[in-house]
């Protein structure tokens, strides 16, 4: 459902923009309300895990997720629908929060984890290509209501099988007390930067918006830092940032994630503004990357990092998905889905189910237990927050992009080929740079090859 609610969306827009009329600045907090959310709680819902219980943590952010879900289906008016989707990031960002360090305790043995950690890369990587498929036909064939409205047998499901089958793990506790300054400063800190990030987009990089929101955040960071350095029971011991294939895993999960998502924005606009393609034909356009990704998190994956090691499957991974971009970003205004479209698809989808489980086995090889749910909050940061980033930064590079090619008396459909292929090239790039990030960053992180 959480990588599913980021995506689904967005095909929807045009249909809740036109029933709840929404302008269309309006629209975008329709998305940035569960983004800046779902971002902001992801550090203290994992350490809250470490804390209390991550089986609790994980159950209470599927029922406020469901709740929400069910709210935002039921929405009239534009102040509810973005305040539900507020909530509902939440519940996402504190069910998510904890889920790797869930499986990471569960299953002890190195094969069994490697599969499980297979099949999760499968949800999350798929997620969003499913959502664009989901969402373009419950839209079309019913309602936008159901986008959200499929949450709830899944939530119910999921709630009840989640109490029956996980484990509770013994928490911390909070005897030595709880920091809640801590608590208060990085969660402040993270929803006010991803404001501006998101928000850049319609105000400009350089604005006084973007530039005094970041720099607060920065600042609240900072103090942030500062403050865990001195305490004795903080909720992020510094110590956990000096690992490095923790923090190195995590630079390199940013630039691929930028890289990757942008597949699912760029790609869905060039598909319907530039190629015509129709909500429902642009999301069976990425069947062949959630197929990829399904086909290679069966198994296949675990069994590669097991023979070759976790490193030479990310670069394979991550060489694929710069492949994929790169066809993407030259496919031009006439293009057709077989064989190049397809092909890129294909190769973005092998790239993400190579990729992402190495990178996780990566990171969390070095995490003592006690803080495997600050880990799992960190893992998923970089990756939220890079996609934030991304996506805001290649969203107005294209549009600023295809501006000026219209201004210079290219047509309409020409200058739109040229903005999102300007930003497509730099999704490639940025995967490029995990590349090279994986061959410096890495090449002494992580666990080694078993024979």
């Amino acid at each position: 459902m959480n990588a599913l609610d980021a995506t689904i969306v967005n095909v929807a827009l045009p249909a809740i923009q036109r029933d709840l009329h929404f302008t269309q600045a309006g629209l975008t907090w329709v998305i940035n309300a569960y983004l800046v959310a779902f971002g902001s709680f992801l550090l203290m819902a994992g350490r809250l895990g470490d804390l209390v219980g991550r089986r609790r943590v994980f159950l209470a952010g599927v029922v406020l997720f469901t709740a929400s879900s069910v709210l935002c289906a039921l929405a009239q008016d534009q102040a509810v629908l973005v305040a539900a989707r507020f909530a509902q990031g939440i519940g996402g960002a504190v069910s998510s929060s904890v889920i790797v360090a869930i499986i990471v305790t569960e299953f002890p043995d190195r094969v069994a984890r490697a599969r499980a950690m297979s099949l999760y890369i499968f949800v999350a990587v798929s997620g969003g290509s499913i959502g664009l498929l989901t969402g373009g036909a419950l839209t079309q064939s019913i309602s936008w209501h159901w986008i959200f409205l499929i949450n709830l047998p899944i939530g119910l499901v999921a709630l009840l099988l989640g109490a029956r089958l996980i484990a509770e793990n013994e928490g911390i506790g909070l005897r030595q007390g709880v920091d809640v300054l801590g608590s208060v400063l990085v969660t402040a800190a993270m929803m006010i930067g991803i404001y501006a990030i998101v928000g850049a987009d319609e105000h400009g990089w350089a604005s006084t918006h973007t530039i005094g929101f970041g720099g607060t955040a920065l600042a609240m960071l900072a103090g942030f830092l500062l403050l865990e350095a001195r305490l004795a029971n903080p909720i992020m011991p510094l110590r956990i940032l000096r690992l490095r294939s923790l923090s190195g895993s995590s630079v390199v999960r940013g630039l691929a994630t930028a890289g990757m998502y942008s597949s699912f924005f760029i790609g869905a606009l060039y598909l319907e503004h530039v190629l015509g393609y129709d909500p429902s034909h642009t999301g069976l356009a990425f069947v062949p990357q959630t197929l990829a990704v399904a086909a290679l998190s069966v198994g296949l994956t675990a069994r590669l990092v097991r023979r070759f090691g976790p490193r030479p499957v990310l670069v394979f991974g991550l060489s694929s998905m710069l492949a994929g971009l790169t066809l993407l970003a030259h496919a031009g205004e006439h293009a057709a889905y077989f064989p190049g479209l397809f092909a890129a698809f294909l190769l973005i989808g092998v790239g993400g189910g190579t990729a992402f489980m190495p990178l996780l086995t990566i990171a969390m090889s070095e995490v003592p237990e006690r803080d495997a749910g600050l880990a799992s909050g960190i893992v998923s940061v970089s990756m939220q927050i890079s996609a934030a980033i991304g996506l805001a930064a290649l969203g107005t590079i294209s549009a600023d992009h295809s501006r000026g090619l219209l201004v210079q008396g290219y047509s309409a459909t020409t200058s739109l080929t040229g903005g999102y292929e300007l930003a497509l090239t730099i999704a490639s790039a940025s995967v490029a740079a995990a590349i090279v990030a994986t061959l410096v960053v890495l090449r002494s992180a992580g666990p080694q090859r078993e024979r």
